[in-house]
């Protein structure tokens, strides 16, 4: 840790020492959602930043993809480096383009900017609507960068808690690129997944063809459990059901990550090995495991192999 900056209290570190799965992840598998922070002392944290994270790597990350059996990664920037995004893009650049990255950028970021960012590897950027992580930013400043980033072939990653779709859903119908939901818009998991809540973001799934999500974050979601530590195979149960449901419905526009290093937790950290356990339940047949882990990050974030694959 770097001692010129000190973690929030009460926020946990990443799990050492992880279990290695006992799912064996498909060739070619991608980990579409992980970040890097700082470390601190080469890449200072935000001024403006809501939170102070423990340091994690580049080469933790790495080395936990390896570890796990991933062969590629989607790198997001944090909130808490803001818009300056070089943690991140060091990440990319020495990972020999194993990683793809996506950034958080500004209203007034020049073409040449994006131009650099997309060499090194950045294929998105993310808004961010969470009210405790981010201050909100005016939709029209977004919409302005959605349409700078529109010529790249880029897309749009939008954080947002359930509660907020009905007023978010005309603005994301609005962005005139792809759009890929973070962690199934957070929704309540002690809801009915059949019930009104779940529907409304199942609804915005639907409304557009270019709508991805990423069926992730189980442990941010889940209520009872259990954790996914101490050997564990059937952690957060009363996540599955929505995790399964999007999985099923739109298996060409879903993607897992392992959000390593788990930021803003302060209950428990998971084992990320794990976590990668979870995976077959949420998607229960090899074709749809090739697809959310492998078919479909490749097709998003490196589509010019899968162009070159398919001849």
């Amino acid at each position: 840790m770097s001692t010129e900056f000190e973690k929030t209290p009460g926020w946990l570190d990443w799990y050492a020492g992880p279990s290695r799965p006992r799912f064996t992840l498909p060739e070619g598998a991608v980990d579409a959602h992980c970040h890097v922070f700082g470390p601190g002392a080469q890449f200072p944290y935000a001024p403006e930043r809501k939170y102070t994270p423990c340091d994690a790597s580049k080469d933790q990350l790495f080395a936990l993809r390896d570890h796990l059996g991933f062969a590629r990664n989607v790198v997001v920037q944090a909130t808490c480096h803001g818009a300056d995004n070089s943690a991140m893009v060091d990440a990319l650049r020495a990972s020999g383009g194993r990683a793809r990255g996506v950034a958080t950028v500004r209203r007034d970021v020049s073409d040449a900017e994006l131009r650099e960012l997309h060499e090194a590897g950045v294929r998105g950027v993310r808004f961010n609507f969470v009210k405790r992580l981010v201050d909100a930013a005016p939709q029209q400043d977004l919409l302005d960068i959605a349409a700078k980033i529109e010529p790249l072939g880029w897309h749009v990653v939008v954080y947002f808690e359930a509660d907020d779709l009905a007023d978010l859903r005309e603005f994301f119908l609005s962005v005139p690129v792809p759009l890929v939901v973070d962690h199934m818009g957070r929704p309540d998991v002690t809801k009915d997944p059949d019930g009104p809540e779940f529907a409304a973001f199942l609804d915005l799934m639907r409304a557009r063809d270019d709508i991805w999500c990423k069926v992730t974050c189980p442990e941010r979601l889940s209520v009872s459990g259990p954790a996914a530590l101490a050997g564990e195979q059937r952690a957060y149960r009363d996540v599955v059901p929505f995790a399964r449901r999007v999985v099923e419905e739109f298996p060409d526009r879903v993607l897992w990550g392992t959000d390593w290093p788990h930021p803003n937790l302060t209950d428990h950290m998971p084992d990320d090995g794990l976590l990668v356990d979870f995976v077959p339940y949420i998607a229960p047949t090899a074709e749809l495991q090739r697809k959310l882990l492998v078919d479909n990050p490749t097709r998003l974030y490196w589509p010019e192999t899968t162009t070159s694959e398919e001849g």
